[in-house]
Order: structure tokens, then C-alpha cells, then sequence
């Protein structure tokens, strides 16, 4: 199977400008395509997967990526798919958080001679002159067509900042600098980008003529993977120490059955023969099926190694074992104590089992809640500095499980 049709088997491509073109490049090894990061964190987490994923596939049958890291366009704000604006973050943040991406990527992508490159658009779009953009950019869009732009019109009603506005104008001319500049003839995102991406194709037509080559490929790539990469008490990423192997194992195992075979399909490199005899699994084949994902994305994540650590502790712990080596862990300082305890609410805030303590209570009175295997009855109850010398195992639900220790 060629590389665009297993795109498609996979579920990856959701829509395209010119189908036949675009296969035509990527099946021959001949795009040059780039994603952009914006550095919104100082860790790439899950929603950012599919990305990743798509970008290894390519490169795997011969195509060229070009990492963009939004080093310019952070200094704005992507404001599509938000209710408001981002937090404006300084310079030196912006920097520390594209070094942090790269180094993460290549784990995925090959960086070596002849592999993917990676640019930064602080490059360019910080040495702009702001009238000069103006006239040789701005002329090419109308204001009417930007804003009945999805990623703006869902603002309109809560207020769309000037600053947040030029977000697409920014977009568009990264498009086009690196068609000029790399020869970057095809460009990738999720399909809440769509109006942006087309921003750039329309911008490299109106400056360079009808004949200038650009391609547009939209993935289900952002809503599907900014659901994916978020839990009820924040993301999951991919650094090991914002996301311990453990914790990323235990989320990919504990997926719903009705996304576990889209996500292997999307994201693992199984055989597409492989996954569709999974498709016919039911009932307890999908925990199996569940483990077959978790594994596959730690080890891609976090390596061989730690991916069959994760998976030894997980067996240990739903067989009732003792083994909590490789349990995600929280220190408690002993200035977080009273009189020598700690209640379990205030706890499991320390711990990030909940987000407050009024989830705690909710948690606990609902009897959802265990230490060292026993049921934490009351919101009362409290753990002592002895206990936590010794280790406290803390779970929540059937699934999820922290360590607290004394520091």
C-alpha cells in the first residue's frame, strides 16, 4: 500500500486541495512539508502525537519535514479553538520552550544529514517592518474572508483582540517564506487550521502567480489530538518528568473501548493487516487491545526499556502485587504537615489526584478513593508522617494509582 493510501486507512487525512497532486508528491518521496509547534509549554504532550507520528510516516517513505517552531507566532497566540486569550509569555520563555521541543522531537524524526530540518520563525517574522507587512501581505487577504474563518468567528462573541487577528497573516507568511526559502511545497495541520492554512496557499499564488507550486494537506490532527491530550487534571507529556512512563502507560491503557482501535490505527506503526483483525475484538480482547497501545506509544515515547517497566508495574498493581517501584511519586514536606498528619483531601491536591479539594471530598465521599489498599471512609481521614515514611500508595478509582512519600 502507497503512503497517501495508508494515510487515508488510518483516518489521518481529512481534507485536501489538490488530491491527486498531493498523492502523487508524497507517494514519490517528493514533498517537502512542514507542521508548526507553537511553544505554548516547556513539553510537547499527546495532542501533539498525531503530528509527530504523521511526520515519522512520511520521512519513513522518503519525504522531507520541516519542523517549524513558533518562536514569532508565539509571541502571538493561535486563538483557534479557544475561548481566550493566552497568556503572553516573555522572550526568554518562548526560547527555552522551542530548545525543550526539539530536543524532544527527535525522538520521532531524524535530524541527521539529508533528514528534516528545523527553523524557527522568530527568524523572520520578528524582523518585519510592521508597514512594509502591511502593504506586501496584508493587501492579499480580506478582512470579510478572515472573518468568517472558523478559528475566529467562535471568538467573535467574547472579543477577538487586534493582536490575535494577525495570527493568520503571521501563519500564512510561514508558508510562504519556506516555499521561498526551503522549497517547502506542502504543508500539514489539524483541521481547526484549515482557514490559516489556506491563508498561505492564496498568499504564495497572489505574490508568486498561479504557477507557484503549494499544496494543503488537513489531518484530524488537533481536535482529535487536544482531546486526546488533555485529562481531568491537565495534559500528558511527553517529558518523562512532567509525565512519568508510568502515569503515560497507564493513560494510553485506559482509553474507552470505542477510541482504543482508532487510536492504534492513528498513532501506532502496527501493520494495518495487524489492526484490522483487532477490529474484530470484543468484550475483554479490547484490555488486551487497551495494553498493545500503551506499549507501543511508551516505547515510541519513552523507550523500550521503560515501556516494559511501565507494563510489569501495571500487571503488579491489577494483579494486587506490591511492586509500586515504578509508581509516579509525590515528596511531602514537612512543613505541609500538622501536628505530625495531613489530611486526605489536602493530599491528594499535593499529589495531583484532584485538581481541588472540593474534587477531593466529591472523590472521597463517593467512596472512590483508597489508601494502602483501604478505603478512605471519611474526609476526615488522615495520613501521618509515620505512614508516609514508609510509603503511602494512594488510589483513585479502579485505575489510578500515586506514591507519597515523606521528604
Amino acid at each position: 500500500m502507497k503512503i497517501y493510501d495508508e494515510l487515508v486507512a488510518r483516518g489521518l487525512i481529512a481534507q485536501v486541495t489538490d488530491e491527486e497532486e498531493i498523492k502523487e508528491l508524497i507517494n514519490n518521496g517528493k514533498a517537502t512539508f512542514y507542521i508548526g509547534f507553537d511553544p505554548t509549554a516547556e513539553s510537547l504532550h499527546v495532542g501533539h502525537f498525531m503530528a509527530l507520528c504523521l511526520m515519522k510516516r512520511l520521512q519513513m517513505a522518503g519525504n522531507k519535514p520541516v519542523v517549524l517552531l513558533g518562536g514569532g507566532t508565539g509571541y502571538i497566540g493561535d486563538p483557534s479553538g479557544r475561548t481566550d486569550m493566552r497568556s503572553m509569555m516573555t522572550p526568554e520563555t518562548i526560547q527555552h520552550n522551542c530548545e525543550c521541543f526539539k530536543k524532544q522531537m527527535e525522538r520521532f524524526i531524524n535530524f541527521g544529514e539529508g533528514g528534516a530540518i528545523a527553523v524557527n520563525n522568530a527568524d523572520w517574522l520578528l524582523k518585519l517592518n510592521y508597514v512594509e507587512l502591511l502593504r506586501e501581505v496584508g493587501a492579499c487577504f480580506s478582512v470579510n474572508n478572515m472573518l468568517r474563518a472558523e478559528c475566529y468567528k467562535q471568538r467573535m462573541e467574547k472579543g477577538l483582540s487586534f493582536l490575535e487577528f494577525n495570527y493568520m497573516i503571521m501563519q500564512s507568511y510561514d508558508f510562504y517564506h519556506l516555499f521561498q526559502e526551503y522549497g517547502c511545497n506542502m504543508q500539514f495541520g489539524g483541521d481547526d487550521q484549515w482557514s490559516n492554512m489556506l491563508g498561505g496557499t492564496e498568499l504564495i499564488r497572489r505574490k508568486l502567480g498561479k504557477d507557484a507550486y503549494a499544496m494543503t494537506i488537513t489531518l484530524l490532527m488537533n481536535s482529535e489530538g487536544k482531546k486526546m491530550g488533555k485529562t481531568a487534571n491537565g495534559a500528558v507529556w511527553l517529558d518523562a518528568n512532567k509525565t512519568s512512563p508510568f502515569e503515560f502507560f497507564q493513560y494510553w491503557r485506559n482509553v474507552s473501548d470505542r477510541d482504543v482501535l482508532k487510536c492504534i490505527r492513528m498513532l501506532t506503526f502496527l501493520p494495518l493487516e495487524q489492526i484490522e483483525e483487532m477490529d474484530q475484538w470484543e468484550g475483554a480482547k479490547l484490555n488486551e487491545a487497551k495494553e498493545i497501545l500503551a506499549y507501543e506509544l511508551t516505547k515510541l515515547v519513552h523507550g523500550e526499556e521503560e515501556a516494559e517497566k511501565a507494563k510489569t508495574a501495571s500487571h503488579a498493581l491489577f494483579a494486587g502485587g506490591s511492586d509500586d517501584s515504578n509508581m509516579p511519586t509525590t515528596e511531602i514536606e514537612a512543613d505541609t504537615l500538622t501536628n505530625g498528619e495531613i489530611g486526605i483531601m489536602d493530599l491528594m491536591v499535593l499529589c495531583k489526584l484532584a485538581a481541588s479539594k472540593s474534587e477531593a471530598r466529591r472523590l472521597v465521599q463517593q467512596g472512590g478513593v483508597f489508601v494502602n489498599d483501604a478505603k478512605a471512609e471519611t474526609i476526615d481521614y488522615k495520613v501521618t508522617e509515620a505512614m508516609l515514611k514508609e510509603g503511602v500508595k494512594i488510589r483513585k478509582g479502579k485505575k489510578t494509582f500515586h506514591k507519597a512519600v515523606y521528604k
